[in-house]
C-alpha cells in the first residue's frame, strides 16, 4: 500500500540510492526537501547538476576538481617528490584536516580485491608508476588498514621497491578495518609521523 503521492514516492527513492542513507534518513530529507521554499530547492539541485557536470578527475593525481589540475598538484610550494597513495579523495581530504602534510597524493579510486573481482589494473596504479618516472623521493602508502588496503600497500611496495624510490607505509595507530575518512586528525597526524619503511 502506498502511504505517499507518486512523486513524494520517487524522491523517496531516489534519495534512499546514495550510500549510508536508509529509509527513514531518505523520507525524513524528502519531507526536509519538500518543506524548502522553492528557490532553496533550485539551488539545491542546481548544485548537484553543476557539480554532476563540472567536477573531473585531476589529471595527475586523480582526486575530484573542477578544474584540469587540481590545487594541491598546482601548488608550487607543495613537495612534488613525496607523494601519498590514497585510496579516494575523502581520504586525501582527512589527511589534508591535519594541516601537517606538504607533499602531494596520488588517488588509486579502490583498492585490490579479489574476492570482488578488483585487480590492479582496475584501480590507478598505472597512472601512479608513470608519475614515478619523474623526480620522485618518496611514496608513502596510505591505504585503509583492511584486508584490500594491505593488499594493495604490498602489491605497491612491491611495484616501486625495484625502481629504487624509498616506499614507507603509514604506522599504526589507525584501527584494522577503520576508514580513513571517520579517523580524527590527531591519530592520522600520528600515523603519518609514525610511517615505516616497507
Amino acid at each position: 500500500m502506498e502511504y505517499y503521492s507518486s512523486h513524494i514516492s520517487r524522491l523517496i527513492e531516489q534519495l534512499g540510492r546514495l550510500p549510508g542513507i536508509g529509509p527513514k534518513s531518505a523520507q525524513r530529507l524528502a519531507f526536509h526537501i519538500i518543506s524548502l521554499p522553492a528557490d532553496q530547492v533550485r539551488e539545491l539541485s542546481g548544485a548537484i547538476l553543476d557539480a554532476k557536470l563540472n567536477v573531473r578527475y585531476c589529471s595527475i593525481c586523480g582526486t575530484l576538481t573542477d578544474q584540469e589540475i587540481c590545487p594541491i598538484c598546482a601548488d608550487p610550494t607543495r613537495n612534488h617528490r613525496q607523494i601519498m597513495v590514497v585510496e579516494n579523495p575523502r581520504d586525501l581530504t582527512a589527511y589534508e584536516k591535519t594541516q601537517r602534510y606538504e607533499g602531494v597524493y596520488h588517488v588509486l579510486h579502490g583498492a585490490i580485491s579479489p574476492m570482488l573481482g578488483i585487480g590492479p589494473d582496475d584501480i590507478k596504479l598505472k597512472e601512479l608508476m608513470q608519475r614515478l618516472q619523474g623526480d620522485v623521493d618518496e611514496v608513502i602508502i596510505a591505504t585503509n588498514s583492511s584486508l584490500e588496503g594491505e593488499t594493495t600497500a604490498m602489491y605497491i611496495s612491491k611495484l616501486i621497491k625495484p625502481v629504487g624510490i624509498r616506499v614507507t607505509r603509514i604506522a599504526s595507530g589507525v584501527p584494522v578495518g577503520g576508514d580513513l575518512e571517520y579517523i580524527d586528525e590527531v591519530t592520522l597526524l600520528r600515523a603519518l609521523e609514525g610511517r615505516v619503511e616497507l
